[in-house]
């Protein structure tokens, strides 16, 4: 590592004015701890604005910790995979922030890849079954979530207790349930990371190949020849795009777009029978289709559609606007595919015999798994993170009726740990018959911590820390975050104010060129400014916000590398995409003209500097 150029130390990082005391809202163990500064001091840190942009509630470290968790076990102790084990994590005001474990040593390295070759194997040579399999248990995690209960803490045990049920009580089952719980929301990450990191494996596979026999070919070119599959996470926006269809075969598109609520579209659409008719429609298509999270999933406070059907809503009146200009609203599946198909057989053409078969065998087995790549995101982080939020508030709102609290979200300003302190006083209340603890307890430590929460959230915080890598290896680092050598070297010159002032370097995550007024968005919440025609500019985009990119012209991302979500998306809807520009939200103001080169990776401002 150089110490040439660094970002700044983890270790003197300052706190926010109003966070002091924040590190109480974490666990000890994603902490910079001042006895492993000789260690973790060394290390470079990325900020994972990736999966968590925004600042964490303690009780919503469950994220953090479970999904870091379910890839570090599936990658060591799984399937062994040779070049790549888990990431440390840390939190820093709150943000979380990732450094790769060095590559096991040769020796390591070659008894890794023997365990890998048999167990890695038996899934791809099964892959279709297993994943099969996959999807029953998921669902079946789903249900047990739902099903879990929150004892009503009656007056008495009913008389059946006494004469036939006996057992545990009221009280001990809700420890039990919450303990439950919380093992589902453990548990869950480890599905979530035993296909995943397969599907990246298989591509990785595939793009080492090519790179070997094509030594300058792009990423985005081979990224091209896996695109163009359908999968489950297109549906939900599929799902909008035919209630809009329907709406005008049924006359009834002019009640929809009037509508910005669920209580609207009940009271514009069920005086008539083709009201009716539409609306029993949505609630058939709401279960699962709309259990999709408006941010990544991994925040309490980034509602589903399911629970907030503003969006939608406004998406399937933007499909309406459009049947009626005489648009067509359907993806583009079948140009997507002809363009692979094109890409592809250039590359064949120029391969035989041997090299030709091991192309086609590890295209094959690409186009095979990459479907999970990202179907698993709505199995996971939306579906399931959905039904375990709700439920979740299901207990904060127990707790808030015996006076913990005031709301039922007031919950996810304790950690976990923290929950566990309050059902016991809480059980020991009802045992007893007397008053809890918890109201003269909670109640201000929950106000102290919003206020911290709430400085935190203002604070800005670096994409990196500690001293620059001389290189970054970890395939997934590269692929996913967009990490390179090359990424970190532009972040620095951004931060120190070097280089150009009115154009970001990034990937070229989706071909094209556009020009148009840039829009910022920062959390899920202001996407309702996003307006026809401008260029969405984020932190990093989500695959739920598929609805916009209807209306946008082009995609900006601070995060994210080649096989990112915003980088896959863009490239299945057609739309130029730059990402990884590290500062792109920073730099650019909504309002300004920008021009977005998604065959170069790079983006200009051309007017409002």
């Amino acid at each position: 590592m150089s110490d040439k150029r660094r970002f700044p130390d983890p270790y003197e990082i300052e706190t926010p004015a109003g966070a002091e005391g924040w590190q109480e809202l974490y666990a000890y163990h994603n902490l910079f701890q001042d006895g492993r500064r000789a260690v973790d001091g060394k290390k470079t840190w990325f900020r994972n604005s990736l999966h968590f942009p925004e600042v964490s509630f303690p009780f919503d470290q469950i994220t953090i910790d479970c999904a870091f968790m379910g890839t570090g076990v599936t990658n060591t102790r799984v399937f062994a995979m040779p070049p790549a084990k888990g990431l440390d994590v840390r939190v820093v005001n709150g943000y979380t922030y990732m450094s790769a474990l060095p590559a096991p040593a040769p020796d390591e390295i070659e008894r890794r890849a023997a365990e890998f070759g048999v167990r890695a194997g038996h899934y791809f040579t099964n892959w279709n079954d297993l994943y099969e399999d996959w999807v029953a248990r998921v669902k079946g995690e789903i249900n047990a979530v739902k099903s879990i209960t929150i004892p009503a803490f009656s007056e008495f045990e009913s008389l059946e207790y006494v004469t036939e049920k006996h057992g545990p009580t009221q009280a001990n089952t809700l420890l039990a349930n919450y303990l439950e719980l919380i093992a589902k929301g453990d548990a869950i990450w480890t599905l979530h990371s035993e296909f995943l990191n397969l599907g990246y494996a298989a591509y990785l596979q595939f793009l080492l190949l090519c790179k070997e026999h094509f030594p300058d070919i792009q990423d985005q070119t081979i990224s091209r020849m896996v695109s163009g599959i359908d999968v489950i996470l297109f549906r939900p926006d599929d799902e909008l795009r035919r209630l809009a269809k329907l709406a005008e075969e049924l006359g009834v598109g002019d009640a929809v777009q009037a509508s910005k609520t669920e209580a609207d579209l009940v009271a514009n659409l069920s005086g008539t029978d083709a009201g009716k008719e539409w609306l029993a429609d949505l609630d058939e298509t709401k279960n699962p289709w709309f259990y999709f999270s408006n941010g990544s999933g991994m925040y309490h406070h980034h509602r589903s559609w399911i629970d907030d059907m503003s969006m939608p809503i406004q998406g399937i009146g933007d499909y309406i606007s459009m049947l009626r200009r005489g648009e067509s609203i359907e993806r583009e599946l079948d140009k997507r595919q002809a363009e692979r198909d094109e890409v592809t057989n250039i590359y064949r053409d120029l391969l035989e015999g041997e090299a030709l078969d091991a192309f086609d065998a590890a295209l094959g087995l690409s186009r095979t798994v990459f479907p999970y790549v990202e179907n698993h995101n709505f199995y996971i982080e939306h579906w399931f993170m959905t039904e375990f939020w709700n439920k979740v508030r299901e207990f904060g709102a127990l707790f808030a009726s015996w006076g913990f609290w005031k709301n039922e979200d007031d919950i996810f300003l304790l950690r976990r740990a923290e929950v566990v302190d309050a059902v016991i006083d809480l059980e020991a209340a009802w045992s007893h018959g007397t008053e809890a603890q918890g109201p003269a307890y909670w109640p201000a430590i929950v106000e102290r911590r919003q206020k911290i929460y709430n400085a935190l959230a203002a604070w800005t915080p670096p994409p990196a820390l500690g001293p620059v890598p001389e290189d970054v290896s970890e395939p997934l680092t590269i692929m996913l975050w967009g990490i390179t050598p090359e990424t970190v070297d532009r972040w620095l010159d951004q931060a120190e104010g070097v280089g150009s002032k009115s154009e970001l370097g990034g990937f070229a995550a989706a071909p094209g060129v556009a020009e148009g007024i840039a829009r910022v968005v920062l959390t899920p919440d202001q996407l309702d400014t996003v307006q026809e025609g401008e260029i969405l500019v984020a932190p990093v985009t989500n695959t739920s916000w598929t609805p916009v990119f209807s209306r946008i012209k082009a995609a900006v991302s601070d995060i994210g590398g080649i096989m990112c979500h915003a980088a896959i998306v863009s490239r299945e809807y057609g739309l130029p995409a730059v990402v990884g520009t590290g500062f792109g939200t920073t730099t650019i103001k909504s309002g300004m003209r920008i021009r977005v080169d998604g065959d170069n990776g790079k983006v200009t401002i051309l007017e409002g500097e």
